[in-house]
């Protein structure tokens, strides 16, 4: 799998890790992230990293780097699901994930996004689509 799937739900893309990440497909999912804010105006990023059971520090800084280049390009970033195991591990490497919000599961973190963006958040229909 060279790609991570990005799906848009209404304002926000949400992004489901199943697989375990190595370096090339962190960098995929980086820049195919800010190229998809980029082409549907998106306001939030919605990271689901519940299936990996280890972050390293590349990866760590990934999720870090996503975070400050949706901030600016307007858009908020919340990573849920993150196994106390991964949480453990960023603190020791001294990770600190600026400009990433975090929520236990993916209905907290849809409700973090909504109350973060506020009214803009409203969706219509034609803002369901997969990139």
């Amino acid at each position: 799998m060279d790609r991570i799937p990005i799906l848009k739900m209404g304002k926000f893309l949400l992004v489901t890790i199943q697989v375990d990440m190595y370096d090339r497909l962190a960098l995929n999912l980086e820049s195919d992230l800010v190229q998809a804010i980029s082409n549907s105006g998106a306001r939030g990023v919605l990271i689901d990293i519940s299936a990996l059971s280890i972050v390293d520090s590349f990866m760590g800084r990934i999720l870090g780097n996503i975070g400050s280049m949706a901030r600016i390009m307007d858009a908020e970033t919340v990573v849920v699901g993150m196994q106390p195991a991964i949480a453990i591990t960023l603190v020791e490497l001294g990770l600190e994930l600026k400009g990433v919000y975090t929520a236990l599961n993916v209905e907290r973190g849809m409700q973090l996004l909504k109350d973060i963006i506020g009214p803009e958040a409203e969706t219509t229909e034609d803002d369901y689509s997969t990139e």
